[in-house]
């Protein structure tokens, strides 16, 4: 493990990474955790969730979509910090993070069993609620691993290989419960899918399976250091609460830094929630075609993520700056949101999956080291990162709601426009950030 000093901030002592060594399996283990997580969120998300609620309501039912959706996205929000600030306070022989992970990714892979079974629209948001909350534990414990372990000079490195579970989960599950037409690679066919085999209670059994197996082997390859020597905090619920506010005056680029992810994210959720949807209502792609077509521009638009995020990150380390990058993915992200409502047509959406797939790549590719930057106190990095967090979970709150009144407004080919809106919006935030370049 890389050793370790104590720095100052306002007084506040911080275990912070000194060097660089040992960060050569948290290569490794940190991105596989990750593509778990995002095998989750978008095999379940984009996925099976959709095909329960057209299974349990009969149809395209784009409101019981968005109930199921909301329920879930609440108790995200809410787990994330607080089981970041649990893990701040451990105090085991594997470390602060270690225990949580472990412990969520098997309750939430017991949660994800239970909502398998759900036969209604309440039980299935009940269910993915709670599979939400204590994975997003799992996803607090993971995050803070950076702050705690990764050298402020590897940021740009780390923060790409962080951001490749993103694109990386997102292939997996395309390919697994989706499928790619065979004919977009002159084959006959398509290409995995397995005739439909995990687009269902299979599907929740493979990704529950993927999640613990993700969980054990980061945390005995990649072992965090003893916290027992770590200080100690007399536990006090009123502290704890109140630990939860980041007061933004103090710390504005904190604020900031959480307002630009929040734009960013929820216009890209705008778009993600009903992309099943929209390609089957909107777009017109036939039944039978529907999986496979929406599996390939999932994984066009990973792959494009995966080579822009690749390129960005060690970039970003030579250059020293982060700003940039932000700014100028938020643009093209927003110029990639206006390809299919010119263009409402599958050439449309893919243009749309390369361009925005880029886009976001270079978005991720520098996202957790502006973030990491700046982090109010190392101490409580788990806490905060669970607290920034909620700019990912509470734009999935958001954006079924606002899709829906999108939807129910102006059509589907409205949901573009001001998905690009609020990208854009969101981007220009990191403007307001002035201790990162």
């Amino acid at each position: 493990m890389p050793a370790t000093v104590v720095a100052d901030r306002g007084g506040d002592a911080d275990v912070q990474p000194a060097a660089s060594a040992g960060l050569g399996r948290l290569r490794v283990t940190l991105p596989a955790a990750n593509v778990a997580l995002y095998l989750l969120w978008f095999g379940v998300g984009s996925f099976l969730l959709p095909i329960q609620v057209a299974h349990i309501t009969g149809s395209n039912d784009t409101a019981a979509l968005s109930t199921a959706s909301t329920i879930g996205a609440v108790l995200a929000t809410v787990g994330n910090p607080v089981f970041g600030q649990l893990s701040d306070r451990t105090r085991s022989r594997f470390g602060r993070r270690a225990p949580w992970i472990v412990l969520c990714a098997v309750l939430g892979a017991l949660a994800l069993v239970m909502q398998a079974h759900a036969a209604s629209i309440a039980l299935l948001g009940l269910s993915w609620g709670v599979v939400q909350f204590i994975m997003n534990g799992y996803q607090a414990a993971l995050t803070a691993a950076m702050p705690d372990r990764v050298p402020a000079a590897r940021y740009g490195t780390f923060s790409a290989l962080v951001g490749l579970g993103v694109p990386l989960g997102t292939i997996v599950a395309a390919l697994v419960i989706g499928g790619v037409p065979g004919v977009k690679f002159g084959l006959d066919g398509v290409i995995g899918g397995f005739g439909g085999r995990f687009a269902g209670e299979n599907g929740y059994y493979l990704i529950a399976a993927a999640v613990v197996l993700a969980a054990v082997a980061f945390v005995v390859m990649s072992p965090d250091r003893d916290a027992r020597a770590l200080p100690r905090e007399r536990f006090s619920l009123k502290e704890f609460l109140a630990n939860f506010w980041v007061d933004p005056r103090s710390h504005p680029d904190f604020g900031w830094a959480f307002l630009s992810r929040l734009g960013v994210m929820l216009g890209y959720f705008i778009v993600v929630t009903y992309n099943m949807y929209l390609l089957a209502d909107h777009i017109k792609i036939p039944p039978r075609d529907l999986l496979p077509t929406v599996g390939f521009l999932m994984i066009v638009n990973a792959v494009c993520t995966v080579i822009a995020s690749v390129v960005a990150g060690p970039i970003a380390d030579r250059v020293g700056r982060v700003k940039p990058f932000v700014l100028t993915s938020g643009i093209a992200a927003a110029l990639a949101l206006t390809l299919p409502m010119l263009w409402p047509t599958e050439g449309g959406m893919l243009a749309y999956n390369v361009a925005g797939g880029t886009a976001f790549g270079v978005y991720l590719a520098v996202d957790m080291a502006l973030i990491t930057k700046v982090l109010p106190r190392t101490a409580d990095a788990g806490k905060d990162m669970g607290v920034i967090n909620i700019a990912n979970a509470g734009p999935q709150i958001l954006a079924p709601t606002v899709a829906g009144w999108i939807v129910a407004a102006g059509g589907y080919a409205a949901l573009f426009p001001v998905a690009a809106v609020v990208s854009l919006a969101g981007a220009l935030g990191v403007l307001r950030v002035r201790s990162v370049r």
